[in-house]
């Protein structure tokens, strides 16, 4: 029954996600992964940004942490956050790949400021979907489809770090370099599959990303992500194109 709680609760978390604060987060992601994982066995991340650092760093200061005690605190915190959740209520979602800490939480970790609409650039309203402004922008040739921020995130990579996957589709439409590289040497493979958003990385396959490239690190997209079923997809179509 507590197992059952407690995909209800991760299930739940997404919708309150706008009344957690980032410690809340990390406290919850290193819960969830200790139960999904046990002991934090993966190498530190230097191959994304600091926010997989302190997610990492998270999970490993649970050591050997009991999974049963950890899915009670997970419980708990969501029941903090929302005193009126009732798990008997709760529709079970099944969705792989898409579980609370798959892939929005990540993205929850860059809670930016709120930015005054008069000082907001192409990245910023990239992240906050908005997918009207960016492709009228393209359209009218005033920002390039291809443009790069500081790291040399395209507006693919924000893109597919924020899991807004009609956007994706629209910058694929409008010609963006799907296996452009970040400062880092990242695809925006390895950003969708960093942050686990099966989906994304299935529609960037489709759409011609290469498997085979390696960031700086030497790492493949397969190897930043615990996602078996996206681990599998790649896999299978490095396989089919070689």
């Amino acid at each position: 029954e507590l197992a059952t709680l407690f995909e209800q609760a991760a299930a739940r978390l997404p919708a309150l996600l706008p009344a957690a604060t980032k410690e809340q987060l990390l406290y919850l992601y290193a819960r969830y992964k200790q139960v999904k994982f046990g002991t934090c066995n993966t190498p530190k991340p230097s191959f994304f940004d600091f926010e997989g650092k302190q997610k990492w760093e998270a999970w490993k200061a649970l050591g050997d942490f009991s999974p049963h005690q950890a899915m009670q605190e997970y419980v708990a915190t969501v029941k903090k956050l929302d005193p009126s959740w009732n798990p008997q209520t709760t529709e079970k979602r099944g969705k792989e790949c898409k579980t609370a800490f798959g892939g929005p939480v990540v993205s929850s970790l860059y809670q930016e400021e709120t930015i005054r609409e008069e000082d907001k650039n192409i990245f910023d309203y990239c992240r906050e979907n908005n997918i009207d402004h960016v492709t009228k922008a393209i359209l009218s040739k005033s920002v390039d489809v291809n443009i790069a921020d500081e790291e040399g995130r395209a507006l693919l990579h924000w893109a597919c770090d924020r899991g807004h996957k009609e956007l994706v589709s629209a910058l694929l439409q409008h010609s963006a370099d799907v296996n452009k590289q970040d400062g880092e040497g990242q695809t925006a493979l390895h950003y969708a599959a960093a942050c686990e958003f099966l989906d994304i990385v299935e529609l960037l396959l489709q759409s011609g990303a290469d498997p085979t490239l390696r960031d700086q690190d030497g790492c493949l997209p397969e190897q930043v992500t615990d996602c078996k079923a996206i681990v599998a997809a790649l896999q299978q179509h490095a396989a089919g194109e070689t």
